[in-house]
Order: C-alpha cells, then structure tokens, then sequence
C-alpha cells in the first residue's frame, strides 16, 4: 500500500517534533530595566539550568555549570555613560578562581570560574525561566540619553558555559545547540512627566 501525501505529511511533522523536542538547551537570559537620563540602571543576568543538557546540576560530578563566559552588547552606545559586571544571586557569596570583566565602548562581558569540590554553583534544576540570578549589570545613564530604548543582545559567539576544567567536550554554545540566549534592553523614560492638560467643566 502506498503512503498517501496527507500520511507522508504527517510523517514529516511527527519527526520536526521529535528534533524540536530533543533540542534541549540551558538558558542565559539578559533582563531588562528602566530609567531617565542619568541614573543608575540595574539589569540582572540569568542562567537556567535545564536538565539533561551535557552541564547541570544533574550531572555526575565533573559535569556541572563552574564557568561562564557572557558579553552583552549594548546600542546605542552613546547613551550609557559607564557600565560594569558583578556576581549577584547564586554567585554572590562564592570564591571564583578566575574573575575578569573586559569592557570596550559597546560592550561589557563577565567570566568567572568556580572550584565544583568548594564553590559549586547552587543552580535549581529545570528552575522557571529565567532560571537562577548569576550577575548584575549596573548602567549610568548618559545625561544626553534620549528617551527610548538601549538594546542588550547577548554575543553567541563569547556567551558560553563550561565546567571548572572548561573542558571542549561539554562546552555548552548556540552553535552545538545546547545553549539558548534570551536579550533584554533598557527603556530611557523621559525625564520631566507629561502633564495632561486639564480642562473645566461648566
């Protein structure tokens, strides 16, 4: 018996699925924030940790999320008069091994690697998005920032997760397909309210 167009068609989506739903993928998550000219803007970065991933918590040892590298792109650059990177949320309190926060105009990246035996990283598996805090961005805003929106896009090329060794053979990145990148942005609000006009009734 010959398979009819509307069998091979459903053939053809059942197997879509199944790739879709073997697509597994930890998450880093850049958020969002608001502010006016001039002022401090906090936005938090995230990481999920999404089980069955080749790095998570679920992991034997050897095999968990101990290092980051993540670099937020930022435009327009001109209206950020300085920004820099700390650990926050899970990785506030932990000792990194390695610690670096490289900044250019642009741009500003954060990597920190943990001892797994004294300094594991305390992700909740399969937390709801967006997963665990990891870091901080603290913006000042320039005092010329026009009212608007500063995008914060995430580099698929240096946003990466490995272990403590960073080892290339569970090195989780857009490319392999095991890591999801999610961006946010800042919204400038105009510095002086908008009145409405108020009018009398006779």
């Amino acid at each position: 018996m010959r398979p009819t167009t509307l069998s091979l068609a459903l053939i053809a989506s059942l197997s879509s699925s199944c790739a879709l739903a073997g697509n597994i993928a930890d998450v880093v998550t850049v958020s969002t924030g608001a502010g006016v000219a001039g002022a401090s803007v906090d936005v938090p970065i995230y990481i999920r940790d999404t089980s069955g991933t080749p790095l998570g918590i679920d992991q034997p040892a050897g095999s968990r999320i101990q290092s980051y590298s993540i670099k937020v792109d930022y435009a327009p650059a001109a209206s950020v008069q300085s920004v820099t990177a700390a650990r926050a949320g899970i990785t506030a309190g932990l000792t990194p091994l390695f610690e670096s926060s490289p900044s250019a105009p642009g741009s500003i990246s954060l990597l920190d690697t943990f001892q797994e035996s004294t300094n594991l990283i305390p992700f909740t598996s399969n937390a709801a998005l967006p997963g665990n805090q990891v870091a901080v961005l603290h913006f000042v805003l320039a005092a010329s920032a026009a009212p608007g929106t500063i995008t914060l896009t995430l580099d698929p090329a240096l946003t990466q997760l490995t272990d403590e060794s960073g080892s290339a053979a569970t090195r989780e990145t857009t490319t392999a397909a095991t890591l999801s990148l999610l961006n946010g942005s800042i919204t400038v609000n105009p510095s002086t309210p908008v009145r409405l006009q108020s009018f009398e009734v006779d």
